[in-house]
C-alpha cells in the first residue's frame, strides 16, 4: 500500500478537495476529548486535513502511514505532530494507548479480514470510552482490483449497515454513521463517516 501512495502523492489531495464532512467529524471527535488527549491518526497520509486539525486543537497526535512520500509531506505540514512509518496492520503495544483514533480512507486498502483484525487491534490500543472516527467509501467489495488515479490497487468496502456491524463486532458502540456524496477523481462517490466509542 505504501508504494501505491508513494506514486500517487499529492494527486490524491487534488482529486478529493472537498473534505468538509471529514473536518466535521473531526470537530465532533475533538469536542468529546479532554485537552492534550493522545490521538492516533491511522493512515495519516500527508497530514491534511486530519493530523493538522487535531494538532491545531492542542491534541497530542501520532500519525502512522506506510508511504514514505506521504510522511515526508506530513512532517513538513504538521510539525507539532509525530509521525511513524509502519504497516497499518502493525498495532504493536509499543504504540501505547490512545484516547481516540482517526482512520480516514485507510482501511479500504485492506481486505475485509484485515479490516476486522485492524479494528479489533485499534480497540486494544484505546482507553475504555475512547472515540473512533472512521471514514470509508460505501460499496460491497473485498480486495477487488481497481485503477485509482492511474495506479492499480485492491480495495474493500461495505454497505453502511454492514460497516456499522463490523465496527460494533470489533468492540465499539456506534454513535453516528452518515453517508455523504463527495465529488472526486472524475465521479461522485458515497463516503461514510462513522463515530464510535470503545466499550
Amino acid at each position: 500500500m505504501g508504494a501505491v501512495f508513494d506514486r500517487i502523492g499529492e494527486a490524491y489531495e487534488q482529486a478529493f478537495s472537498d473534505r468538509e464532512a471529514q473536518l466535521g467529524l473531526g470537530r465532533d471527535l475533538i469536542s468529546g476529548l479532554p485537552s492534550r488527549a493522545r490521538v492516533l491518526d491511522h493512515g495519516c497520509g500527508a497530514g491534511f486535513p486530519t493530523a493538522r486539525q487535531l494538532a491545531d486543537a492542542g491534541l497530542a497526535v501520532l500519525g502512522v502511514d506506510e508511504s514514505d512520500r506521504m510522511l515526508r509531506l506530513a512532517r513538513e505540514r504538521v510539525p507539532a505532530a509525530r509521525f511513524e512509518q509502519r504497516d497499518l496492520r502493525d498495532l504493536d503495544p509499543a504504540l501505547g494507548t490512545f484516547d481516540a483514533v482517526t482512520s480516514f480512507f485507510a482501511l479500504l486498502m485492506l481486505s475485509r479480514a484485515d479490516i476486522s483484525t485492524v479494528l479489533t487491534g485499534l480497540a486494544a490500543r484505546m482507553h475504555e470510552g475512547g472515540l473512533l472516527a472512521l471514514g470509508m467509501v460505501a460499496g460491497d467489495l473485498d480486495a477487488v482490483e481497481i485503477e485509482f488515479l492511474g495506479v492499480p490497487m485492491a480495495v474493500s468496502a461495505y454497505p453502511t449497515p454492514e460497516l456499522s456491524a463490523v465496527v460494533t463486532a470489533a468492540g465499539f458502540d456506534v454513535l453516528q454513521c452518515d453517508e455523504v456524496q463527495v465529488p472526486g477523481a472524475g465521479s461522485t462517490e458515497t463516503q461514510q463517516f462513522l463515530l464510535a466509542r470503545r466499550r
